[in-house]
């Protein structure tokens, strides 16, 4: 009787094994081929987001059968059944609706201002209360030489309301790996993980172009394309006759909702041309600069689903020496739950970064992050180890 019961076990764990398989889709555009960058792919059953890497790749595994949402702001959605990925590596197509010539819209309110509404309707929408479960990489690069990495899987707690967002922040794995120069301080390594949830909540890294002064230094136009008219786009592009070091925005929202679907910004070619280095000892000389988030919006719930920043510059040491550092970030919120989670106050992470923090790694958490390594990602990471 214990062998029959040991071989139905034996027999009922195989197939359990069998019908989680590892999976994979490779997003294309269908006319040029070329892989596409930062697709949301949405596992409906598991409520599991992934965001295709530049290699246009996500890898899941999943359990049983379920509908796979792929969305991009440039591109028709899709949907296929899980069914129908019948290979390891599935390549799905994507058709893009922004190929057509950007129609200007006119309209009687300054674009500025629609951006402040359309802005202000975004912090009121944002589901809060919420849980985000988020995987966290950084990568580092010194003089050249990628020489930091740490990822992380954090779970953030969000309240507050309307300009007010607070979050508490549970790291549940992490680990980093390389060692840092004793001249770089944590301060220089990317996020504050203290206050990035705010930032992103409040729409912060919109704020150099909804001050009053901004109509002086950008111009502002609301852009449509004619295949794609659920979304419009705001863009703000620095004047000639403007100073400093400016970024070029561009503001994807739905014109119907009044929501925000992403946000990209990067340093003006223009304004860092014209200019000058800083040439006092601590100062930084920036020259690249990339910023990108995406969120999400479905029948009940609107909630950041991911970011990406992008930042160089030459530091000025002592003795006309100067330090070259680099900085690539990326968020990916993996589940969202309008649901609270309980815990102690002693667990609360109050840490600027993961810098300092202690490895722990229960399991092999970053191969289901939601974000696949590139091949290029995998062999920095293995190098740096």
């Amino acid at each position: 009787m214990r062998k029959v019961v040991l071989l139905l076990f034996i027999s009922l764990q195989s197939l359990i094994f069998a019908q989680s398989a590892e999976k994979s889709i490779i997003l294309l555009d269908a006319d040029t081929n070329l892989p596409i960058e930062d697709v949301t792919v949405y596992i409906i059953k598991t409520k599991q987001t992934l965001l295709s890497n530049v290699e246009g790749k996500v890898t899941f595994t999943l359990s049983g059968t379920s509908n796979i949402q792929a969305t991009h702001s440039s591109y028709v959605s899709v949907t296929v059944r899980s069914t129908a990925l019948l290979k390891t590596d599935n390549i799905i197509y994507l058709k893009n609706n922004t190929k057509d010539l950007d129609e200007i819209i006119i309209t009687k309110q300054h674009p500025q201002k629609i951006l402040k509404s359309i802005v202000d309707n975004s912090i009121k929408k944002l589901t809060v209360p919420a849980r985000l479960k988020v995987y966290s990489r950084e990568f580092f690069k010194l003089n050249g030489t990628y020489s930091y990495y740490n990822d992380g899987l954090l779970n953030f707690q969000l309240y507050g309301k309307d300009k007010n967002f607070k979050s508490n922040i549970l790291v549940e794995q992490n680990r980093s790996m390389g060692l840092i120069n004793e001249e770089i301080s944590g301060d220089v390594l990317g996020y504050n993980l203290n206050n990035i949830m705010e930032n992103y909540y409040n729409f912060k890294y919109l704020n150099p172009i909804l001050e009053p002064k901004a109509k002086k230094e950008y111009d502002f136009l609301i852009k449509v394309y004619t295949a794609n008219k659920n979304y419009y786009a705001i863009t703000a592009s620095p004047l000639e006759n403007s100073k400093g070091l400016l970024d070029d925005f561009t503001i994807i929202y739905d014109p119907t909702k009044k929501l925000i679907v992403e946000i990209n910004s990067a340093i003006s070619p223009m304004t860092l041309a014209r200019n000058k280095d800083k040439k006092s000892i601590g100062s930084r000389n920036v020259y690249k600069s990339f910023f990108k988030t995406i969120y999400r919006i479905d029948s009940e719930n609107y909630y950041l689903v991911s970011s990406k920043e992008e930042i160089g510059f030459e530091r000025v040491d002592k003795n006309n020496k100067t330090t070259d550092i680099e900085v690539r970030n990326y968020f990916v919120t993996t589940n969202f739950s309008n649901q609270n989670y309980t815990y102690k106050e002693s667990e609360v992470f109050k840490d600027k970064t993961l810098f300092n923090k202690k490895d722990v790694v229960l399991t092999d958490y970053w191969n289901v992050s939601g974000l696949t390594a590139t091949e290029e990602e995998l062999e920095i990471i293995n190098k740096i180890e």
